[in-house]
């Protein structure tokens, strides 16, 4: 084994195991607090679907690239392959969109009562189980092309072209479909991030302007912010996290459609990019809740 396969092994094992403990510790506050009956926000529903579909992005991906790295033996067969491949990009999709809509929530909350989004406020919290539910159709829907296209990494008995992942393959075409399929897959994805730009644009503009229009009452107030500051500052950390991750994710999982036979080191580079965010934004969300981060610690 190389020294360089065992770097790449500890690089997804680490990214694994922070991912996997801080989202599920943070899954598990956001449960104790709906079972005890704590009042929670309406963007905590938001927040676990996203942290349910961080953990299964990140063990759908960094556990067999982990094991891979190491060369442990292991055997995928064409359907464990097709299963791994679907939930995977099945859940990076609903991170995007659960990440697109809690921007967007967010800026609805705080717009002014006087904006043409003031009817929206009242109306908005009641939306969103039914918009989550449609992502998760939408999206399982979209890429229900990846049933087609992956098999397993010996299962070459009717392809006769495959694209080796290192643990399956998937069925190679001509560069022109493949980047039809690329650009298929990526659409939706590329809506979303337009969208979050969107909805932080807008929130940084109406926090600027509250900030002008309180400047005189904070001379003779406490300098505390509100907590819809709080959760709004929060949540453009969250995106503008998503948004750089993302692009370069992007950029790698857009070489591997369109190259024939991508080499080890694009295909871990991709990996570890695509596992990046799941790990990360668990992270950033407890550093920015006190009560989370004291549950998390004592949990780990």
């Amino acid at each position: 084994m190389a020294a360089s396969d065992v770097a790449v092994g500890i690089i997804f094992l680490s990214q694994t195991v922070v991912g996997a403990l801080g989202n599920s510790s943070l899954l598990l506050h956001y449960l104790v607090l709906y079972f005890t009956g704590c009042r929670v926000r309406h963007t905590d529903l938001i927040l676990q679907h996203l942290i349910v579909a961080n953990l299964l992005t990140l063990l759908c991906k960094g556990v067999p690239h982990t094991m891979a790295s190491f060369s442990l033996e292991f055997s995928l067969g064409d359907v464990a392959c097709k299963l791994l491949f679907y939930v995977h990009r099945v859940s990076r999709c609903v991170s995007i969109g659960s990440t697109c809509l809690l921007s967007i929530f967010q800026a609805i909350t705080i717009s002014p009562r006087d904006s043409r989004w003031a009817e929206l406020k009242v109306k908005a919290p009641r939306y969103i189980g039914s918009s989550i539910f449609l992502s998760y159709i939408l999206y399982m829907l979209i890429n229900i092309i990846i049933l087609m296209h992956v098999t397993g990494k010996w299962n070459n008995t009717t392809i006769i072209i495959l694209k080796d992942f290192g643990y399956c393959s998937s069925v190679r075409h001509d560069t022109i479909t493949d980047s039809l399929h690329a650009a298929l897959l990526t659409f939706p994805d590329a809506l979303c991030v337009g969208l979050m730009l969107w909805a932080s644009s807008s929130m940084m503009l109406i926090l600027h302007r509250h900030k002008r229009r309180m400047q005189h009452v904070l001379k003779y107030s406490s300098p505390r912010s509100s907590p819809e500051s709080r959760a709004t500052k929060t949540i453009l950390l969250l995106v503008s996290t998503f948004v750089s991750l993302y692009t370069l994710s992007c950029i790698s999982q857009l070489c591997l459609a369109v190259i024939d036979n991508p080499n080890l080191f694009l295909l871990n580079m991709a990996a570890i990019l695509s596992g990046c965010f799941p790990a990360i934004s668990p992270l950033l969300l407890i550093s920015r809740d006190s009560n989370a981060s004291r549950f998390c610690f004592s949990c780990i």
